[in-house]
């Protein structure tokens, strides 16, 4: 099927559930659909709560941010129209057992988020670049070793068992052609363009497309680790992570509307205004309105492709407009609500961030500071430098 495993055997169970529920003859029924449907939704709702615990618990200081994933607009949309909260709530879950400095656990649920959707293993590349700044590496190779082996206990039995049905998922990523919610889509409407590929045969692959949304999401990630490397204080997981993710989503050819939900906890915890996020959210859970009317056709009292167009440009403005307050707070640590010192002004607390886990006020590797010094330090003076530095204690 066109899902990763463990979403398969979710959708799997759903259906023996329900019907077995309507084989008992004594429980209310309804259509077997619906039965599958209130039933999926049911765990599908319990995985966004998990999301919204695992917020409250990362934030303890501050339990109202986690209120923006809970009243968020794309939530209200999205949570039922595919089965993504799964993997939202495993990679939540797997930042913060991270933050609770344990990097196995962690790895184990990212690694379980990993096998309904692959988007939670992008987060190791912002934990890559972060631990290699702060030379704590031993952690992030007990995360990523166990995330891949949580992976391949989930996957390799079944593509040993049934291979084309394990791969399917892969091949159908590899031979569909630019999503309608897709910048390249969007401009091959606008423009006439006919896309990197020309025109295509049914379930011929867009080669030249592939690599071009590959090399685009790489140079999207070289970019982000040169901004880790100049930022006066070391970033928090939080932001990193989500410039890495949406990074994923403008780049890729695909953007399936419920995919914004992947967004949701990270901007909760690397930019916590409501203002912005609430924007955004409603901006983009908008989406859906033009996209089922651009779906009826103008021939059904449908709306004309431009119009939907428009309204995934806008879109796309409101995640890039998010992605910009988020490097400001990284180029700018001053500005980042989560970094300060509760009730203080001044400086930010050098290498503060309640979700690093081990990385929480640890000073830069010697190699970075030493790097510093030698004069590629882009920063004002002493703004970020960790005492350790100043005075050899912390």
């Amino acid at each position: 099927m066109e899902y990763p495993v463990l979403t398969g055997f979710f959708q799997w169970a759903n259906a023996r559930l329900a019907a077995g529920w309507l084989a008992t003859g004594v429980l209310p029924t309804a259509l077997a659909v619906v039965v599958y449907f209130d039933l999926s939704a049911f765990w599908l709702a319990l995985a966004w709560l998990g999301v919204v615990w695992a917020l409250v618990r990362l934030r303890p200081g501050r339990p109202w941010d986690a209120a923006i994933a809970a009243v968020s607009p794309l939530v209200a949309v999205h949570a039922f129209t595919n089965f993504d909260t799964l993997a939202v709530a495993g990679a939540t879950l797997g930042m913060l057992a991270w933050s609770r400095r344990r990097p196995g656990v962690a790895g184990v649920l990212l690694g379980l988020g990993a096998a309904a959707k692959l988007y939670p293993l992008f987060l190791l590349f912002p934990l890559l670049l972060l631990c290699l700044r702060a030379g704590r590496l031993r952690a992030w190779w007990l995360v990523t070793v166990a995330g891949l082996v949580t992976w391949a206990a989930v996957n390799v039995p079944v593509a040993v068992i049934a291979p084309t049905g394990w791969w399917e998922f892969f091949r159908l990523n590899s031979t569909r052609a630019a999503d309608p919610d897709s910048i390249y889509n969007v401009v091959s409407g606008l423009s006439g363009w006919p896309g990197f590929d020309g025109t295509l045969a049914s379930g011929q692959t867009p080669a030249v497309l592939n690599v071009v949304t590959a090399v685009a999401f790489a140079a999207c990630c070289v970019a982000v680790a040169e901004l880790v490397r100049r930022a006066p204080v070391r970033p928090r997981l939080a932001s990193i992570a989500f410039l890495v993710v949406a990074a994923f989503l403008l780049t890729n050819k695909v953007w399936s509307p419920q995919y914004s939900l992947w967004l949701v906890p990270l901007a909760v915890l690397a930019y916590p205004r409501w203002r912005p996020l609430l924007v955004w959210m409603a901006i983009d859970a908008f989406v859906w309105v033009p996209r089922m009317y651009y779906y009826l056709g103008t021939s059904n009292k449908g709306l004309p492709a431009p119009w939907f167009y428009g309204a995934v440009l806008l879109r796309d403005l409101a995640v890039i407009g998010v992605a910009v307050l988020i490097v400001r707070t990284v180029l700018r640590p001053e500005l980042d609500p989560v970094r300060l010192r509760p009730g203080r002004s001044g400086p930010p607390v050098a290498g503060a961030d309640p979700d690093g886990g081990v990385l929480d006020g640890a000073p830069d590797a010697a190699w970075f500071a030493a790097r510093r010094r030698g004069g590629d330090d882009p920063s004002p003076a002493g703004v970020g430098e960790d005492t350790t530095t100043r005075s050899g204690r912390v």
